[in-house]
């Protein structure tokens, strides 16, 4: 009996713990700010192509950019864009200061650091293939690859390259 205690106090420290430090958020998602070198081309790219909706839009100023040590003193506009119109979805907030990276294009995922790709579950991916090849965009690799008898994956790169994975049945 007291070996069961024992564990019943040690399961509670544990995972009352894991519960404690997870209750602090107050969203389920993680906002990802994604600066891109055209907007307009951007905004197609994920609108046109991969299909997401744009829900919103807000600008940052340049006192508040200096201020809250975003920008050196830059105004940007921010572009939110969403897989559906959800206040749980994720925020994809695009912003654009005009230029190019300053790093190259990357070829694969392991040619750079940071934040190299997404992964986004799809109902059906033609639709997308569609709607991506009247865009012009370039598939990799030997997509739609199968990875189940239900499910394929494929990969293309947004203009500024970073990854995107789509994973569906066809």
């Amino acid at each position: 009996m007291s070996t069961f205690k024992n564990l019943l106090i040690l399961a509670t420290l544990l995972f009352g713990g894991l519960v404690h430090a997870q209750s602090n958020f107050t969203s389920k998602s993680i906002g990802v700010g994604v600066v891109v070198a055209d907007m307009q081309r951007s905004l197609d790219f994920y609108i046109k192509g991969i299909g997401m909706v744009k829900t919103g839009n807000f600008t940052i100023n340049a006192e508040f950019g200096k201020r809250g040590g975003l920008t050196g003193s830059e105004a940007v506009d921010v572009n939110i864009l969403k897989l559906e119109n959800n206040p749980e979805s994720t925020d994809w907030k695009l912003m654009s200061f005009g230029k190019k990276a300053g790093h190259p294009k990357p070829k694969f995922i392991q040619d750079d650091t940071g934040l190299q790709y997404i992964t986004i579950q799809v109902k059906s991916l033609q639709p997308i293939i569609d709607r991506l090849k009247e865009q012009n965009v370039t598939f990799l690799g030997n997509t739609p690859t199968p990875l189940t008898k239900d499910s394929h994956f494929v990969l293309v790169q947004d203009p500024d390259g970073t990854f995107v994975e789509l994973i569906g049945p066809m």
